[in-house]
């Protein structure tokens, strides 16, 4: 089995050589999946999700921005802490950003709300390099993530949860080794849509 990181080397050697137009198109595929995602979770109803804003060649992620706005949601992006915690800022298109203390990224700026906010949120559209189909997800390495569903599974909490990544970035099970701190997920969301992932484990 390999590394995480060689995991996460190889798929962002795949990422680097996808063209702009493989990464505009993604992006409208993800806006438009993403978005029946959400409705169906809500049943149709306008609610409040935790979402992120790809970077590079991440899986963009402001078409989604976009479309669950006009869809009447509310939209929360996360900020970069330190003890790599995360707090929350709503964004509208109007939104403002800054260059993160923290991490290589930009963030908003707006009023920060501590990470129980997300418990309250319909789902959580979630970064991630790869994920294999059994649940098991790697991030960039920093593990905002991980502690964020931790601190929700604990509550008891968390809401529907699903990772963003390109489709080749969804590998076969066991190709992703788990640790004890990691929180699976169950549903992927990629270009060609929502796949379940059904061996995936139940959150701890």
């Amino acid at each position: 089995m390999a590394s995480k990181e060689d995991i996460r080397r190889s798929r962002r050697l795949y990422r680097r050589a996808l063209t702009f137009e493989q990464i505009a198109e993604a992006g409208e595929a993800l806006a438009r999946h993403g978005s029946t995602w959400a409705e169906t979770v809500t049943s149709g109803e306008a609610a409040m999700f935790a979402v992120y804003v790809g970077v590079a060649f991440e899986p963009p992620t402001m078409p989604l921005l976009g479309a669950l706005h006009e869809a009447g949601h509310d939209v929360l992006l996360p900020v970069c802490e330190p003890d790599r915690q995360l707090s929350w800022v709503y964004w509208t298109p109007s939104t403002v950003f800054v260059r993160s203390s923290y991490a290589p990224i930009d963030e908003p700026v707006g009023e920060r709300l501590d990470s129980s906010v997300v418990a309250s949120a319909a789902g959580i559209f979630m970064p991630a390099t790869a994920v294999d189909k059994d649940g098991n997800r790697i991030g960039q390495g920093g593990g905002y993530y991980d502690r964020l569903l931790q601190g929700l599974d604990a509550s008891g909490r968390r809401p529907p949860t699903i990772a963003v990544v390109y489709d080749d970035d969804l590998l076969p099970s066991g190709s992703i080794p788990a640790e004890a701190f990691d929180r699976p997920v169950r549903e992927v969301l990629t270009p060609s849509g929502v796949v379940v992932l059904e061996n995936a484990a139940e959150p701890a």
